[in-house]
């Protein structure tokens, strides 16, 4: 994974060769959110906006034990389920989505979550990057998952000029096969909060050093490089 060409020279990091080596530098990679079950993921992935996947992992277990379907989540006291999802903030808009969520899985979908991406996005606090989580983890439907981590990567990459996330959805996916497009959403994911951080990049430190023509937007002496990559526990 190196290159003789200057860094002005280099163009966009060959996508599929990207995703290869993240493969061998993550092979750990997954949806980092918990979940037994397709309404578990949908649930939590509604959850994990404007918070971090942890601090959602933290209260899904008794929400999920509390409410565990669409019909008793679409019953629970919104004053309870606010009391539940307090750590997450803007608890009480997230209580009020999630009921309106399970309410519509049960009138529209007999309280089933719908495999297909028009639907998903049709259902109350879902849009397409929800949706993709969910059809690629849950179902197995390739998708790409443009969050803040997948969006920054790919500019960086060469791979996309573009900060509109379906704009930026449809670039990758001209360049890697649709099989390879939700587990190198989670590569992307798991090297951004690792590595490729978003104000000070562990350039010095990154197995895409060699390609990547954003290479020294960060820190490049390795060993201070080393110092910022964050390895999971």
């Amino acid at each position: 994974m190196s290159t003789d060409l200057p860094l002005a020279e280099r163009g966009p990091a060959p996508a599929v060769e990207v995703d290869d080596v993240l493969t061998e530098e993550w092979p750990d990679a997954r949806c980092e959110l918990d979940f037994t079950s397709a309404f578990e993921l949908l649930v939590a992935t509604v959850l994990s906006a404007q918070t971090t996947d942890v601090r959602v992992n933290s209260v899904t277990p008794t929400l999920f034990r509390r409410w565990p379907g669409p019909a008793e989540l679409a019953a629970a006291g919104q004053a309870e389920l606010e009391e539940v999802l307090r750590p997450l903030g803007f608890f009480r808009a997230k209580a009020t989505s999630l009921r309106g969520l399970a309410a519509a899985l049960l009138a529209d979908h007999d309280g089933e979550v719908p495999a297909d991406l028009d639907e998903l996005v049709k259902l109350p606090g879902v849009g397409r990057k929800t949706a993709n989580v969910v059809l690629g983890n849950a179902f197995g439907v390739p998708g790409i998952t443009v969050d803040t981590h997948v969006g920054r990567l790919a500019r960086r990459l060469g791979w996309t000029e573009n900060k509109d996330p379906v704009k930026v959805e449809r670039d990758i996916a001209a360049l890697v096969p649709a099989e390879r497009w939700t587990m190198l959403c989670h590569r992307l994911i798991f090297h951004g909060r690792r590595v490729c951080h978003s104000r000070r990049p562990a350039c010095g430190a990154c197995v895409l050093a060699g390609v990547c023509p954003s290479y020294g937007l960060g820190e490049t002496d390795q060993e201070v490089a080393e110092g910022l990559v964050r390895r999971p526990d």
